[in-house]
């Protein structure tokens, strides 16, 4: 479904949100201070401002409250990226997602009222770590602080051959098996029945902990 989207911050994390949105269809408005990083977007974007969203006329003039999202991406000025959450907030944006340069930064952006706050070199950090400790975990999405959901290619060669009723996922781990993607093909809901196979990717959500032992036991090679 075709969206708005207004990104504050033309920088490398705003940029390439702006492409992959841009990309995918959707309707988006980019601004940024710095003229430089406007122009490297006039051609691609639905639209971009040279402006400071530190003053709340600006936001007001640009409409931001009538995005379906505004995301403030501004990167090592934390002031300004305070002020210009605040002042999509104050002015009735929907849904604000805010950058965190770190913890303190994550903090004050989430007292102040950012719907969504996101670290992403943090998040690509742990996820690099986590593809080094675990390279048969194809994917990892973190739903909570105590959930998770992960993509694990089976190379143990005692779950071949096997069911998923057989292995009894769910009650040794506490696991829900999702989906399996067996060669080209992506069965969803999987039956208990169904048998996996070498090299079949399993997708799994629960306990971080018990996905990670799922992960540990079905990587093992004998």
């Amino acid at each position: 479904m075709k969206q708005t989207y207004a990104i504050i911050g033309l920088g490398r994390f705003g940029g390439a949100l702006l492409q992959t949105l841009i990309a995918n269809g959707q309707d988006v408005m980019g601004i940024d201070i710095n003229e430089e990083n406007v122009n490297d977007y006039r051609d691609i974007a639905t639209q971009v401002v040279v402006a400071d969203a530190q003053e709340d006329d600006v936001l007001r003039k640009l409409d931001i409250a009538s995005f379906d999202h505004v995301i403030i991406a501004i990167g090592h000025n934390m002031q300004a990226s305070i002020l210009a959450t605040i002042n999509a907030k104050d002015l009735g944006a929907k849904n604000v997602i805010a950058k965190a340069e770190n913890h303190t930064h994550l903090r004050v952006l989430t007292k102040i009222g950012a719907d969504v706050v996101v670290q992403p070199e943090r998040e690509m950090g742990e996820r690099v770590a986590r593809k080094l400790l675990a390279p048969n975990m194809l994917n990892f999405i973190e739903l909570s602080d105590d959930y998770s959901m992960a993509e694990i290619q089976i190379v143990n060669p005692a779950f071949y051959g096997r069911s998923i009723k057989d292995l009894n996922i769910r009650k040794k781990f506490g696991l829900n098996v999702i989906a399996v993607r067996h060669a080209n093909e992506v069965i969803v809901a999987p039956e208990a029945s169904y048998t996996l196979q070498e090299k079949d990717i399993v997708s799994v959500v629960g306990p971080k902990d018990m996905v990670d032992d799922f992960d540990q036991i079905t990587n093992q090679l004998n």
